[in-house]
């Protein structure tokens, strides 16, 4: 099961993640999402965790608790989005010729 976080501190790290949700169960990987031209973190993460119920078990007792000073938010990652490409028809400006 791969699990969205949010409102994370900035300081929290990937292995303090990881420390959270083990106490649930097994954890394939946690990560914290940092910004790539500072490396400051974006204040979010995912953990992934093996065993589905394992993973719902933390999402039910960590939603809306207090982490690293923060109230997180925790629950199933939904599947990104694709964008249009830059340069296509992806909106923006468009010319009209006369």
């Amino acid at each position: 099961m791969n699990i969205y976080v949010s409102h994370l501190s900035w300081g929290t790290e990937d292995a303090s993640l990881q420390d959270l949700f083990a106490q649930f169960g097994e954890v394939s990987s946690a990560r914290i999402v940092t910004d790539r031209e500072s490396g400051r973190s974006r204040g979010f993460g995912f953990v992934e965790m093996p065993n589905d119920e394992q993973g719902q078990a933390a999402i039910d007792h960590l939603n809306g608790t207090e982490f690293d000073g923060m109230t997180i938010n925790v629950n199933v990652a939904r599947p990104r989005e694709e964008r249009p490409a830059r340069g296509g028809n992806g909106g923006g400006f468009n010319r009209r010729r006369y």
